[in-house]
């Protein structure tokens, strides 16, 4: 019987971890849950993942584990991209890209939602990349008095200029002709056509709708993070590593705005996009001691 114990925490580690899904607007929503002991009561870190990635990327699955060793229960929400039940996997280009990067703002609603549903009171939000973004436009945007504290990772920088520059340079070839296109296709109500041999996001030669090209690639400031900061009443813990060759110049963009209390900015020397090994745990460490202070 000496393997009972052994088995009884396998069996209590399997019920704190668990796949929860619902249905959204007729599409299937997953998300990946860590219960921490004292679930529902304590607070619950909502994480959303990066540009066409999914909930089990290194960057949350790591974080995952780091705040359930500090107790701490976690949502790492799997963005539906506009497929049904979307597996924990990259998204695949081939796939006519019908998802828009708004999309993500109504499905962390609809996950915070949910969390109140299962009676959870102290909410905190958490978004890498693209995800830092969609969590910092939902928290501006969407005022809920369960949302305590949001925590935004590497989030993402935008400006037109950039947008066109970074377009050209990935597929050597200009933004504006397309996304004119686009426009024309929407104007017309013709939104839902798929624009055939595309390149869009990350994906080269692939398919897109015109509503969905337009949403990503259409000038809104609201896709530049910092522009957003200052609308989040809620104190905002944003990470930023030196290294990054994804997102780059934020922390000078972040040196421009006016001095907020409620902004903690920190800088982790030698930490790239992903903060891996060790500076994944300095940042829970922080994020952490963020999430405890009153």
């Amino acid at each position: 019987m000496k393997w009972l114990p052994l088995l009884l925490f396998l069996f209590f580690d399997q019920i704190q971890a668990s796949e929860v899904s619902f249905k959204h607007n007729g599409v299937g929503l997953r998300a990946n849950l860590e219960k921490a002991e004292k679930w529902p009561e304590g607070p619950v870190v909502l994480m959303t993942h990066g540009t066409l990635g999914h909930n089990q990327m290194e960057i949350i699955s790591t974080l995952q584990d780091l705040f359930k060793d500090n107790d701490i229960s976690s949502l790492a929400i799997n963005l539906s991209l506009g497929v049904n039940n979307r597996k924990s996997a990259m998204y695949d280009c081939p796939v006519t890209h019908t998802h828009k990067h708004t999309d993500a703002i109504k499905e962390i609603s609809a996950w915070v939602e949910w969390l109140k549903f299962e009676e959870v009171k102290d909410v905190i939000l958490l978004g890498h990349s693209r995800g830092g973004n969609q969590t910092a436009w939902y928290a501006a945007e969407e005022i809920d008095p369960v949302v305590r504290k949001v925590i935004l990772i590497a989030p993402q920088v935008w400006s037109a200029d950039y947008a066109d520059k970074a377009y050209e340079k990935r597929y050597g070839k200009p933004l504006k002709p397309i996304l004119d296109k686009a426009l024309a296709l929407v104007k017309a109500g013709k939104g839902a056509q798929a624009m055939e041999h595309t390149d869009f996001i990350y994906c080269k030669d692939t398919s897109v709708t015109a509503e969905a090209f337009v949403n990503y690639y259409q000038p809104d400031e609201r896709m530049d993070t910092p522009h957003l900061i200052g609308k989040i009443k809620q104190p905002v813990l944003l990470f930023v590593g030196t290294e990054d060759k994804v997102v780059k110049g934020l922390q000078k963009k972040l040196e421009k705005l006016p001095q907020a209390g409620k902004l903690t900015v920190e800088v982790m020397d030698g930490a790239d996009h992903f903060f891996r090994d060790l500076y994944a745990e300095d940042l829970a460490d922080r994020a952490v001691e963020f999430i405890q202070e009153q």
